[in-house]
Order: C-alpha cells, then structure tokens, then sequence
C-alpha cells in the first residue's frame, strides 16, 4: 500500500511541476492539469476503495473534472481563433 502511496504523490507533484513549467502554452497548461486530476482521482478511488465500495463521490468528481475539461478546451479555442496561437504573452486582456 505504501508503493500507491509513493506513486500517487510522484504523479501529482510532478503534474504540478510541469504546469509551473509549461506556462507559457495554454494547451500544455490543459495537459498537465487534467494529469493532476487524475492522479487525485486514481487516490480518491483507491482510498474509497478502502472504505467500502463508496463510488458515488467519484462519479460526482468525474463529472466535475468533465465540466472543467470542456471549459478549459473552450476558452482554448476562443484564445485560437482570436489570437491565432495559444501564448499567454498575445493574451493581454489581463492586464
């Protein structure tokens, strides 16, 4: 148990590496950050695995990360056909 351990915490901190590194391309950004999340699912499953076969919550995590996925992928495609790339260094509706 402890291997799932160590492999779940290598997984998440490096989805979290790589979208501190990747910042400057919003599809990569996308990329790791949906690896993070699922790395916190693969967790989720196994701990609730553990508890007794309590699957509902993770169903109800699923369609979140979905949602999240799609309006991720959405502003994507408008930041495309808008700037013609997907660097956040043509993006200055921030600033």
């Amino acid at each position: 148990m402890m291997i799932f351990k160590f492999i779940l915490t290598f997984m998440f901190l490096s989805g979290l590496m790589m979208f501190s590194l990747k910042r400057k391309h919003l599809l990569l950004m996308l990329l790791s950050l949906e690896y993070v999340v699922l790395s916190l699912y693969l967790a989720m499953f196994l701990y609730l695995s553990m508890l007794g076969n309590e699957y509902f919550f993770s169903m109800i995590f699923l369609t979140f990360t979905v949602c999240e996925g799609v309006l991720g992928l959405s502003i994507l495609v408008s930041l495309i056909r808008s700037h013609g790339n997907d660097y956040f260094q043509s993006f200055s509706v921030l600033w």
